[in-house]
């Protein structure tokens, strides 16, 4: 089944503003559900707001929204990070049903138009018939009413948010161009790389047969990365067969400064032009194959260059502003348990 969003808040391909709260996520690579769990954790309650008891299933298709990359892991969020994910995604759903409650209180309702072209946007992101009836059996009971009011519900909280926080969080160029002028300092940045990896790693105290198989691998690695055509297409054989930590996220690393790495990297990093795949680094014992993404020379960057990103922070952090606001107004009369 091919999917480009997740389904939930954003059940349609139509807004970036909601999260996904409705219906389980699917992606191209398969569902993203832990079967088993959610079989037999679905009708837990996990948290009460205001009475209305949110589930286990609930808290499970945050957690994938927060971790997309589980897409890619047969459904699983690496343990060192559970705890941090389970709480984000927990107080994600409560702000989301407190934000749903005020919508209600509001009487704030959605046009017929409208409702029945999102209804229409959901059913066109099955590929057949069948995969969506399977869908409204697992998770609506078969019950189009049901997911109707889902549907009615996302379309509630991504307004109420729209209006108390999307258009509060606009910001202009003047407004950009000016916290560019107040910070020099910030948009002076060290040359730096941005890449991806795939490294083949022996084990520790590794026999000379370990060695000559790892060189082994390390060749069979380099064929295949040069094969690549995209970074997503090097980051799926990352997760796939590279042995160090960055397999979860792709391969991707943030940039790096020069300084930083290793001269071998360095030296291969400077003859290649972005998107181009390094031969094999071999540093000590270890093997390494480098996917150029981007290199930023040393200097201060120009406000054109910067003007987006800086425009994109600045709402950002006036969105995170109005949304704790938001959620602090929301929770004060409000009665949470988590269970």
């Amino acid at each position: 089944m091919k999917r480009t969003v997740a389904i939930g808040v954003g059940i349609l391909a139509i807004s970036g503003t909601m999260a996904a709260q409705l219906v389980a996520s699917h992606a191209s690579t398969g569902s993203i559900q832990r079967p088993s769990q959610t079989a037999q954790l679905q009708n837990r309650p996990v948290a009460k707001v205001n009475g209305t008891v949110l589930t286990e299933t609930d808290l499970l298709r945050e957690e994938y929204s927060i971790f997309p990359y589980a897409r890619q892991h047969g459904g699983a969020i690496p343990k060192e990070m559970e705890p941090q994910i389970r709480n984000g995604a927990m107080k994600m759903i409560i702000f989301e049903e407190l934000v749903y409650q005020e919508a209600q209180r509001r009487k704030m309702t959605v046009p017929p138009a409208k409702l029945q072209r999102a209804e229409t946007d959901f059913r066109k992101q099955f590929d057949t018939p069948q995969e969506y009836n399977l869908l409204l059996q697992s998770e609506f009971h078969g019950s189009q009413k049901l997911l109707r009011s889902k549907i009615e519900r996302s379309l509630l909280i991504e307004a109420l948010l729209k209006s108390e926080i999307d258009s509060k969080s606009a910001i202009s160029a003047v407004e950009a161009r000016a916290f560019y002028d107040k910070n020099p300092v910030r948009f002076q940045v060290p040359e730096s790389f941005t890449f991806q990896t795939i490294s083949i790693l022996p084990p520790e105290k590794a026999t000379p047969q370990q060695l000559k198989e790892a060189a082994k691998r390390a060749q069979d690695a380099l064929k295949q990365a040069k094969a690549t055509k995209t970074d997503e297409e090097f980051g799926m054989l990352a997760e796939k067969i590279s042995d160090d930590d960055y397999r979860v996220m792709m391969g991707q690393h943030k940039p790096v400064r020069r300084e930083q790495l290793a001269p071998q990297v360095v030296t291969a990093l400077l003859a290649m032009k972005p998107g181009d795949v390094s031969n094999l680094i071999q540093i000590e014992q270890a093997y390494t194959v480098v996917r150029l993404n981007a290199h930023t020379p040393a200097g201060k960057q120009k406000f054109q260059d910067v003007k987006a990103q800086v425009e994109k922070e600045l709402q950002q952090q006036k969105t995170n502003q109005l949304r704790s606001a938001l959620d602090k107004r929301l929770m004060k009369n409000a009665k949470v348990e988590e269970l």
